[in-house]
């Protein structure tokens, strides 16, 4: 690297006698199962010289580990390294998930003019945005994969194993202490310094963050580019941004996305995933015929056997807007409630010492994704709007938006809002997640403010027969950290007061962008995957 430091890369030789091009795969996690499975050993099987790199002090590589800040420019030095060798072909592509996704951002803000083409897995452009873009930072996911990080060299495997097991508990544990900063220290010590450098910058346009995002590359980027994402993925809404800014330039973009969390996109995403991404680089560095059959792919969660996956020419496909008002009595209607003199809010009381659980939704753990979350419906903290029985099948594509007529007691408020899907009645009845959103808001006085939050996009059929229900809390912890209600800093912070919210009738709704179950324009993949529906039902 330019200032010295010497980094690890292991090179896969091709097992065919003619190389078909090059590959490039940096990432933190080691250069072992099941990355060398799931990309290297197999890439070079099909005819690919591969450069598998550990990041700056991973692995055996040399300097210090901080998250996403040399990137760039260990990227671009490794480029140049790879200008230099014998075998190489004189065109790459680069490829990975998750992190190994955020380097690749980081090589197209300027990209090389020896880039063929791109196949990005649930990697995020902007750290920023999924640490702090809700307003709330986002402290269960990166306290946990800190303390993996931090941890991942220890040569005790037992010990290893050890800490794995116990890391829900414990990121629960250190989560919900006062003050954060201490206790995270104590567990983290001085493994993972960054954790409270990112806990610490609140501000978006703090140019702290300036290292840890590459929106300039969705700019400037011109090769195809291939994203993977799943509907359960942290990284969604970054995957979604990222096509919808290089399709809008005229960039060869496809997506993929399946009913997958973070962690099954190594597991069972991966046939999937490695299909494609074959597919798009066979095509587009290899110089063979496109065996895409089209340019979106994507899985319908929620329909019967067989048809999951659907082939479109592009997201979202048309759509009309379907409202549903939130009406007294906990129910979801059609109509706007009218005669509302004397009708009192909808309202709950969140409690930073009782705080409103995370139950499953986009989550590192192995707790998120689908789940089954009627308890969550029954608490006190949380309000619960049902709608009536749905006569057919309703399909949403795009990202649903809640609009609340709300007002608060304290200086600032947090808001998880989530659209579920209930099937079956009394005790035989379930509640099933499909799309969440969070944001942070600063009430005035106590007059009702008008609050918009985007969920997660889905592609959806809510069935014939099941409601469709909307939950409102004032957190969901831990997967965002506690708003305590006093409006002190996150770090540091001592003290927690309970926080009452209002919800006022009329104005408040839910916006469902709908579609076809077919569209003209839209058929099912005929080279899906059987896999197994999320919500239970193999299809």
């Amino acid at each position: 690297m330019r200032d010295g430091a010497l980094l690890v890369a292991d090179h896969y030789a091709p097992v065919t006698s003619a190389p078909v091009g090059t590959l490039l795969l940096r990432g933190p996690y080691g250069r072992a199962f099941p990355f060398s499975w799931a990309f290297a050993r197999l890439y070079a099987a099909r005819g690919y010289h591969v450069v598998f790199q550990s990041v700056r002090g991973t692995f055996g590589s040399g300097g210090d580990f901080e998250p996403m800040v040399n990137e760039a420019a260990d990227g671009a030095d490794t480029v140049e390294w790879l200008r230099g060798q014998p075998w190489f072909t004189g065109r790459f592509a680069t490829v990975g998930v998750s992190y190994l996704g955020f380097t690749q951002w980081a090589v197209l803000r300027d990209p090389p003019p020896e880039l063929a083409a791109a196949v990005i897995t649930a990697g995020p452009h902007d750290f920023n945005d999924h640490s702090w873009g809700s307003g709330s930072f986002t402290v269960g996911d990166f306290l946990g994969w800190c303390d993996v990080v931090a941890h991942q060299e220890d040569p005790s495997r037992v010990r290893l194993l050890l800490r794995q097991l116990q890391a829900r508990r414990k990121v629960a544990e250190v989560a919900g202490a006062l003050p954060l900063g201490a206790a995270v220290r104590e567990v983290l010590g001085a493994g993972a310094p960054w954790f409270e450098a990112w806990a610490r910058h609140d501000d978006p346009n703090d140019a702290f963050w300036d290292p840890l995002r590459f929106t300039e590359a969705l700019d400037r980027v011109r090769v195809p580019v291939l994203l993977i994402g799943g509907w359960q993925d942290i990284f969604l809404r970054q995957t979604m941004q990222q096509y919808a800014r290089l399709r809008a330039r005229g960039v060869d973009a496809a997506l993929t996305v399946g009913p997958w969390v973070h962690t099954q996109l190594l597991g069972k995403g991966l046939p999937t995933s490695a299909r494609d991404t074959l597919d798009w680089l066979d095509t587009h560095l290899g110089g063979a015929e496109p065996r895409r059959p089209g340019r979106v792919r994507v899985y319908v969660t929620g329909t019967a056997r067989g048809r999951g996956w659907r082939i479109l020419p592009d997201w979202p496909p048309a759509t009309t807007e379907r409202t549903l008002y939130l009406r007294p009595g906990g129910h979801l209607g059609e109509s706007a409630p009218t005669a509302l003199n004397g009708v009192a809010p909808a309202t709950f009381r969140y409690d930073p010492a009782d705080p409103t659980p995370t139950t499953g939704g986009p989550l590192l753990s192995p707790d998120g994704g689908y789940r089954d979350d009627s308890g969550l419906a029954l608490r006190d903290d949380v309000l619960a709007f049902t709608g009536l029985t749905l006569a057919q099948d309703l399909y949403v594509y795009g990202s649903p938006v809640v609009e609340l007529s709300h007002n608060a007691d304290g200086p600032q408020a947090d808001l998880f809002v989530r659209v579920s899907e209930v099937s079956g009645f009394g005790a035989k009845g379930r509640s099933r997640n499909v799309s969440d959103g969070y944001r942070r808001v600063k009430p005035v006085g106590t007059s009702a403010g008008t609050v918009r939050i985007e969920l997660d996009p889905i592609a959806h059929r809510f069935r014939a027969g099941s409601r469709i229900r909307v939950l409102i809390a004032g957190g969901c912890f831990p997967r965002y950290a506690r708003n305590l209600g006093t409006g002190e800093p996150l770090l540091t912070a001592r003290e927690s007061r309970r926080t009452t919210h209002a919800v006022h009738y009329g104005p408040s709704r839910l916006l469902l962008p709908v579609g076809s179950a077919e569209p003209s324009a839209e058929r099912a993949d005929p080279l899906a995957d059987r896999v197994a529906d999320p919500q239970g039902d193999p299809v």
